[in-house]
C-alpha cells in the first residue's frame, strides 16, 4: 500500500481517531506502523487557508487508526534552518575535480 495512492485500504474503514498522534492500543508511533494511508483527496481548510489531511496508520500490533496531519509530533529537523546553496561558500567546481 502507498501512503499517496489515491484508493484507500480497506483498514481504514475500521481506524479510530487516535489521540496524541500514537497508536491507542499499544502507543508505537506513526513511524512504526506496517502501512499508512493519506487522504489527500479530501483536505479540511482551517485558518489561513492552510490545509489539513486525514493520516490513516496500521499499527504493527494491528490497531488501524488514524489522526490529523497537523496533530503530528515535528520531527528531529523541524527546528533547523533550510539549507540555502547561494549562501554556500563551498566551490563546486573544484570540489567535483571540474576546472
Amino acid at each position: 500500500m502507498e501512503a499517496f495512492s489515491p484508493t484507500p485500504p480497506d483498514w481504514r474503514e475500521i481506524a479510530t481517531h487516535a489521540r496524541g498522534f500514537c497508536c491507542p492500543s499499544c502507543h508505537a508511533s506513526s513511524t512504526a506502523a506496517t502501512a499508512a494511508w493519506i487522504d489527500r483527496r479530501s483536505p479540511v481548510f482551517v485558518e489561513n487557508r492552510k490545509r489539513k489531511w486525514q493520516e490513516f496508520y496500521l499499527c504493527e500490533c494491528g490497531t488501524a487508526w488514524w489522526g490529523w496531519s497537523d496533530e503530528r509530533t515535528p520531527n528531529e529537523f523541524a527546528d533547523r534552518t533550510p539549507y540555502n546553496n547561494e549562501d554556500s561558500d563551498l566551490d563546486y567546481d573544484s570540489f567535483f575535480g571540474y576546472f
